[in-house]
């Protein structure tokens, strides 16, 4: 063999030897676990990293600290700010239309829950536990424990597939259903955190990465606490939004009337304002409502009671942390921390949710994986709810698929950097029209990074004539019809609706394009209902 030749097998065998040290070393590589921890109702206003009015209190230190080692997602909104919906569009990656949940009415049914199955691909264990509110099973995770409906938050009943006990329910509409469940005793929040360990411990496969899906009942109304929080902020002043006595020019006719003649029946209220639901009534207390200090009372027993059920999430998601952290699974486990929207908490004397305006529209979202992603990030990307599965699908190894509507973000998790030809406007749509006792008329509307555009339709999408006992609401009460548009650059409270200032006209106009253009792109127009198309037509330009 001549030197030359041997010099040339030693270098191929040399090559070889690294391409299958590399390869080895590939195939060694472990996905990533995700935890995706969903609270229900749990504001930005409300989590401290976010520099709220509300932050000097700490209200989320165990969040806050996971955010500061993460990723803060400033500009993420949900596509109909009402659970069912918004659970919908999570787990499908599609708008309401499209996934065919429009409200709280609907639900999904397993061969649309499409995140578990499209992990369960890429060789996923999937669980989920705690809240589901979409009415039928979670069939397509390979482990559940979810509460019935909205569920208890003392001493809750989970369904699983071997629950112990038989429990009939009523679906409205769809019926009666005989259900198992296991029944526990304490705290929602403690509870579904203590199944979530279990399943961790005892019930998955180790062999598999995971992806648990935890979603706690807190902070949803009514506001039920664990006991050992009642002190807890007892002797605190709750800081007060000013727009809770002070409207400005916040509004227009179709949410507060004609010379605010619909104010006592559009949108639930903190003091007496809504004659159908008051947060003073929701919470029984005894007050004297001609008292000048009512609504500051109702304010602040109303904020103790819902910052001691974020306390309860807050402790718990420590739980969970400290859980991983001792298993050693801490270091490869993305975990998300969201909600299913935002809420109100007193601003422009609201409660709940369902408007387009930003504290119902804002949803947290935090992301922690130090050993993938920088921390220290904040980001102003405009994120949606169709946009959470395609990105845990691709950060679990996996492609898009062509049926999604959403769009993966995986990109910016990786480089901090918003990715290229992202969305610039972000489509929204309300479709309960004056429904559950809160009365909020049917409305959609576009957001930009700077503005945000509301077209007040005001009519259910049902039909007069086929309305039937929908429960919950009053949809047959059309409401009136109007535009509202914000500057969020110079008004970020929402105090001035801008639609009739001229100086904003050509930008109203160009963002009227766009809302046209979203409805049509996203199969969110109303071919289906001509009595709403009718209003569009009518409306459009005025």
């Amino acid at each position: 063999m001549t030197r030359i030749s041997y010099q040339i097998r030693t270098s191929g065998i040399f090559l070889l030897l690294i391409l299958l040290v590399f390869s080895a070393c590939k195939k060694k590589e472990t996905p990533p676990n995700i935890l995706y921890i969903m609270s229900d109702d749990h504001t930005t206003q409300a989590i401290g990293i976010y520099g709220s009015r509300l932050a000097p209190l700490n209200p989320t230190p165990n969040i806050d600290a996971l955010a500061k080692d993460g990723i803060i997602f400033n500009n993420v909104f949900c596509n109909n700010a009402i659970c069912t919906p918004s659970r919908a569009s999570i787990l499908t990656g599609q708008y309401p239309q499209t996934n065919g949940v429009l409200d709280l009415h609907q639900y999904l049914p397993k061969e649309k829950q499409y995140l578990p199955q499209e992990m369960k691909k890429l060789g996923y264990e999937t669980a989920v536990i705690g809240k589901w509110h979409l009415k039928e099973a979670p069939e397509s995770f390979d482990y559940y424990e979810v509460l019935p409906l909205q569920g208890k938050y003392h001493n809750p009943d989970l369904i699983s597939r071997d629950g112990k006990n038989s429990m009939e329910l009523n679906f409205g509409r769809y019926g009666k259903k005989e259900v198992l469940v296991d029944s526990y005793q304490g705290h929602s929040s403690d509870i579904i955190t203590d199944r979530s360990i279990n399943w961790l411990k005892n019930k998955r496969d180790k062999s598999k990465p995971f992806m648990l899906m935890h979603h706690f009942k807190a902070p949803h109304d009514l506001f039920e606490f664990a006991d050992r929080y009642k002190d807890y902020l007892e002797d605190t002043y709750i800081p007060e939004p000013a727009s809770l006595y002070q409207m400005g020019n916040h509004g227009s006719e179709a949410t507060r009337g004609k010379n605010d003649s619909l104010i006592h029946d559009i949108g639930s209220s903190i003091g007496m304002r809504n004659t159908i639901r008051g947060m003073g009534r929701a919470l029984k207390m005894e007050l004297d409502p001609n008292n000048p200090d009512y609504k500051h009372k109702v304010y602040q027993e109303y904020l103790k009671r819902y910052l001691r059920c974020v306390k309860g999430v807050d402790d718990n998601i420590q739980r969970l942390l400290d859980y991983l952290k001792s298993e050693n699974l801490l270091e490869n486990t993305i975990i998300v921390y969201t909600a299913d929207q935002g809420f109100f908490l007193g601003e422009h004397d609201y409660q709940d949710k369902r408007w387009m305006y930003e504290e119902a529209m804002r949803m947290p979202f935090i992301v922690h994986y130090p050993k993938g992603f920088k921390s220290g990030i904040k980001t102003d990307a405009l994120i949606n709810n169709t946009d959470f599965t395609p990105t845990l699908i691709e950060l679990a190894g996996g492609t898009v698929p062509d049926y999604m509507q959403g769009h993966s973000f995986k990109s910016l998790l990786k480089t901090g950097h918003e990715p290229e030809n992202w969305r610039q406007s972000t489509y929204y749509r309300y479709w309960m029209h004056m429904g559950s006792r809160h009365g909020n008329p049917a409305h959609f509307g576009i957001r930009t990074k700077d503005y945000k555009l509301i077209f007040y339709y005001g009519r259910y999408y049902k039909t007069k004539d086929k309305i039937k006992q929908d429960g919950w609401g009053r949809y047959d009460f059309d409401t009136p019809v109007a535009w509202e548009f914000y500057d969020l650059k110079r008004d970020p409270k929402e105090m001035q609706n801008e639609y009739n200032n001229p100086n904003y006209s050509s930008i109203v106009d160009k963002l009227k394009v766009e809302l046209a253009n979203k409805r049509t792109e996203l199969n969110e127009e109303d071919n289906h209902y001509p009595h709403i198309q009718e209003v569009i037509n009518n409306h459009w330009n005025d």
